[in-house]
């Protein structure tokens, strides 16, 4: 059962998903944290693959950048493979007072610049996307547990990387933590599609103040805390 984007057969597919940007992270996942991992997918290079963590089936499928990508791949995984539950491991420029490099964020909504959710319930009503609280729940619980750098608020999902319109100290002044480019689309498909969705961000670079960032070899090490809270936030019940 292949669709434009997919080539996997029904099944292929664990219920549980993590759905990362970078195709290249996709195959990471797969290669370094899942037992029997199969690829999927292929198609345009959006690497898909399926396995088990700790026994559980398991999958990753990249979506690559922005809303409108992602929200490709999200349909077609919940409408065509099945797909419950998606978790976004993702990184992001970290914007809030007390954010900081290494920080792991869970996005409990995510503001955005998209129309995506424009007239979603009708033209007077401002909709506003917001994460799985069962998912938020455990990840926030096991992050505490491990000793992770987690904060939880609002995100915002930029429509475009480059921006010089985005206030971002006018951001922080709202509560906003952190600047990525998917989490309200994914949150609103969440809401519209009735499946459990959480982005789980680690904090790359600071995009306000002196625009301190990771080096190559921090952001490896910063990123595996965010993909193993990933996983065990999506095989928890």
């Amino acid at each position: 059962m292949a669709t434009p984007h997919n080539t996997a057969e029904r099944g292929d597919y664990a219920p549980v998903c993590l759905l990362p940007g970078d195709p290249l992270r996709a195959r990471y996942i797969a290669e370094n944290y899942l037992d029997g991992a199969r690829q999927v997918n292929a198609v345009r290079n959006c690497l898909g693959y399926t396995g088990t963590y700790k026994g559980v089936p398991v999958s990753v499928q990249a979506s690559g950048m922005g809303i409108p990508s992602l929200s490709i791949y999200v349909n077609e995984l919940v409408r065509f493979y099945g797909v419950k539950r998606i978790i976004r491991p993702g990184s992001a420029g970290g914007v809030g007072r007390d954010v900081h490099i290494r920080d792991i964020v869970l996005a409990q909504g995510s503001s955005t610049d998209s129309n995506v959710a424009a007239g979603a319930l009708g033209p007077q009503i401002h909709y506003a996307p917001l994460a799985d609280f069962g998912l938020l729940d455990r990840a926030y619980h096991i992050a505490c547990d491990r000793g992770l750098p987690v904060k939880v608020g609002d995100v915002f999902a930029a429509d475009r990387f480059y921006n010089d319109d985005i206030d971002n100290g006018l951001l922080a002044d709202y509560g906003v933590l952190a600047v990525e480019m998917e989490s309200a689309g994914l949150y609103l498909l969440g809401a519209r599609l009735g499946f459990e969705a959480l982005s789980i961000l680690s904090v790359s670079d600071m995009i306000v103040g002196e625009g301190e960032a990771l080096t190559a070899e921090e952001r490896a090490s910063s990123l595996d805390d965010m993909i193993a809270l990933s996983l065990e936030t999506a095989i928890a019940e």
